[in-house]
């Protein structure tokens, strides 16, 4: 199973969007996807309609209690897409997690050898913490949706130094996929300035595709459906899906294959 981080410490910059519509486009590719919700604010879970009375196993149980993956998977309404969902149990995590051994890698202890899905999206929460660490040491590699604006320079600078620091202490494999720039608006000329910045400093990492502003992305989940669902043929849509098809043409050729 190949594994992706999608991370970013800043937040508002469509990581759990991002999320939710990558993992249902590549559900709707033929992979088998599993989300594993790992924001204490579990808004993953709720854009993909998964309510309160479903989450009785979260991704607190996988990371603090050692839970089987398989005891905290939950399917959702689209074929061939499943999600181990967050509670508020899971705000509390960071702490518990502190005393205990191996505290960076629960997550990749608790996915090791798990085969009944192609592929994992973690969604990470806009921090720094344990968490994160977790997601980060668990990954085969990591996915940064950076919204189109100034500030997020900064701190996409401050998460590649955790990259770094990470492979060097705990995960030396983890690697970055991609770079998604999010939030774009071609009316605004700062939007066109920071991408274009972006792609001089990072070149080939960032991918082609861009996603727009786009309300039917903000629209859908609040009816607990990707977009992709909601409004197939939205800007917002097209553009993940398309994030999608070049994601798959990065991954190893052996893992697609296969």
């Amino acid at each position: 199973m190949i594994r992706i981080a999608i991370a970013n410490q800043k937040g508002g910059v469509g990581k759990t969007t991002t999320a939710i519509n990558i993992a249902t486009a590549m559900a709707a590719a033929g992979w088998k996807t599993l989300l594993v919700d790992l924001d204490p604010q579990g808004n993953a879970s709720t854009g993909l309609g998964i309510e309160g009375a479903r989450r009785e196993f979260s991704s607190y149980d996988l990371l603090v209690e050692q839970a089987k993956v398989e005891d905290c998977t939950v399917p959702t309404s689209i074929p061939g897409l499943d999600v181990v969902p967050a509670t508020v149990d899971l705000s509390g995590a960071e702490i518990e997690l502190v005393t205990v051994e191996n505290r960076t890698g629960r997550l990749g202890a608790a996915l090791a050898g798990h085969t009944e899905h192609d592929v994992c999206f973690i969604d990470c929460p806009p921090s720094l913490g344990l968490l994160t660490l977790n997601a980060l040491t668990a990954a085969d590699t990591l996915m940064v949706p950076l919204q189109c604006e100034f500030f997020a320079l900064e701190g996409l600078s401050q998460l590649l130094t955790t990259v770094d620091q990470v492979q060097q202490r705990f995960n030396p494999n983890l690697g970055i996929i991609g770079i998604v720039l999010t939030m774009f608006d071609r009316r605004n000329r700062l939007t066109d300035q920071v991408a274009e910045d972006v792609r001089e400093c990072l070149g080939k990492l960032v991918f082609e595709a861009v996603i727009p502003r786009n309300v039917r992305l903000s629209e859908a989940p609040s009816h607990g459906l990707p977009a992709l669902i909601y409004d197939q043929s939205c800007a917002g849509s097209v553009a993940y899906m398309a994030l999608a098809r070049e994601l798959i043409g990065r991954l190893p050729k052996e893992r697609v294959a296969a």
